[in-house]
């Protein structure tokens, strides 16, 4: 598997109102580096591409984090997300010759991407400290879910529970993709929308929340143990919301 395997995650960026200050803070949460071509700015981490932050398009659009899903014909993704209750937002794209997105909302409302790659493949680092290390989406009507993504990504799905919490887990061949979660009264709020969750691997899940209340974000969920490791859901100082994830896995860079 690589970054352009077909139906995993590849790619994040960030749309913030507040570009500058989206660079100040997660290069000093991350110890990223950029760089910056005056439209867009790649996250680097040991000089590699591990994320990717824009401007906002509309005023009224919130800071968001967005996930990539990889493909190798965006075209014929926009067609399934039609065909199967969901809505084109941006249609296939050509990003000049590093490759072709298209956007789209699932049928519960939550935002996604894909990326089919041309010059640049995804992320070069993934499941280390400062990398992406999972994506799941918090929706409102799991088996809704569990219907749209398969028909559209071709994914088979796990069973599985996090505590007394259904779960899904995506996968192909037998390697977890991302996760599914419903989105209940006890864990979210009422007017928080369906969404994609991107993780980040840290070394420390309390060290870091505690870094980032430092540089302006907001501790949303304070760190917990699960049985995979420790995370906390956190936002940086413009509302964009993350996990960090301190995972019982080794890391090696």
């Amino acid at each position: 598997m690589t970054a352009s395997t077909p139906g995993f995650p590849t790619w994040v960026d960030l749309g913030t109102a507040d570009l500058e200050g989206a660079r100040r803070f997660y290069s000093a949460l991350f110890g990223w580096g950029f760089e910056d071509d005056g439209a867009y700015t790649t996250f680097l981490l040991n000089g590699r591409p591990v994320a990717g932050a824009g401007p906002l398009y509309d005023a009224g659009q919130p800071t968001a984090w967005s996930t990539y899903i990889a493909t190798d014909d965006a075209d014929a993704v926009a067609a399934r997300v039609a065909a199967n209750g969901g809505k084109v937002l941006v249609p296939p794209f050509d990003v000049h010759d590093q490759g072709r997105m298209a956007a789209f909302l699932d049928p519960g409302g939550a935002p996604f991407s894909v990326w089919q790659a041309g010059t640049m493949y995804g992320a070069e680092l993934f499941d280390v400290p400062g990398s992406l290390t999972w994506n799941e989406l918090n929706a409102r009507d799991l088996e809704g879910a569990h219907a749209f993504y398969g028909a559209v990504f071709g994914w088979q799905f796990r069973h599985s529970s996090i505590g007394d919490m259904p779960y899904l887990v995506a996968k192909r061949n037998e390697t977890p993709i991302c996760g599914i979660q419903p989105m209940t009264a006890e864990n979210w709020p009422a007017d928080v929308s369906p969404h994609w969750m991107v993780y980040f691997a840290v070394h420390d899940c309390d060290r870091s929340a505690q870094h980032a209340l430092a540089l302006g974000g907001r501790v949303l969920f304070p760190p917990a143990s699960l049985q995979f490791g420790r995370y906390a859901v956190l936002t940086d100082p413009q509302g964009g919301m993350f996990a960090v994830l301190a995972s019982h896995r080794r890391h090696s860079a």
